[in-house]
């Protein structure tokens, strides 16, 4: 019984999540193709795009800690799900730019990446979020074995390196990155004995 009542949980869980993580961004789309968004459509887009891969990146870091300190197990069956969305939300943001911004000049894109460090940060960032979300299908986990948890605690780097991009990318208003870096710092804190015992891991004998 205990178990189907988990279940349940899950699946409405579930649906939270699909329904809260598509419906932001079918709104969004809407509102650039049906010219609602006057002030500039294209940072909108990609800003809006930018911050939900971030919360979400933020969310799913918060999961275990939650559901170790309420006691909430099954809170975990849906951490894999917030960090895809997590993923979908940075590729349309990458998307947003490569297509809005720089009307898919590919040699220019290349350009900007090793030009500009916020940029280059970003695609690191990206790249291993890309690798996390390739990684997370079960048939990869199994055959990785060990090496898909050494792969997957990336998932620290990435969250400091999404900070830094966004930081840097702000020309003025520093106050929204600058509150993202303490959310950051303080998701850092909270997961502290884990960042130390990978820390200490990578210690040379």
């Amino acid at each position: 019984m205990l178990w189907r009542n988990n279940q349940q949980k899950i699946l409405l869980l579930k649906v939270v999540i699909h329904t809260a993580a598509l419906l932001p961004i079918i709104n969004l789309y809407y509102q650039a193709i049906s010219v609602q968004l006057f002030a500039d459509p294209v940072k909108t887009v990609i800003h809006f795009t930018g911050i939900g891969a971030f919360n979400l990146l933020l969310i799913t870091l918060l999961v275990s800690p939650l559901a170790k300190y309420f006691k909430l197990g099954y809170l975990l069956r849906v951490r894999r799900l917030l960090g895809l969305y997590s993923f979908f939300y940075a590729l349309l943001h990458l998307f947003n730019f490569i297509a809005f911004d720089l009307q898919f000049d590919f040699t220019l894109m290349f350009n900007e990446i090793i030009k500009r460090p916020y940029i280059t940060v970003g695609m690191v960032a990206f790249s291993l979020l890309t690798l996390l979300a390739i990684t997370s299908l079960n048939f990869l986990k199994r055959k990785l074995g060990r090496t898909w948890q050494k792969l997957h605690n990336s998932i620290y780097l990435i969250v400091i390196l999404v900070a830094i991009h966004f930081y840097w990318s702000v020309k003025s208003e520093l106050i929204e990155p600058s509150v993202y870096i303490g959310l950051t710092l303080l998701l850092l804190i909270v997961r502290r004995y884990k960042v130390m015992s990978l820390l200490s891991s990578k210690k040379p004998n």
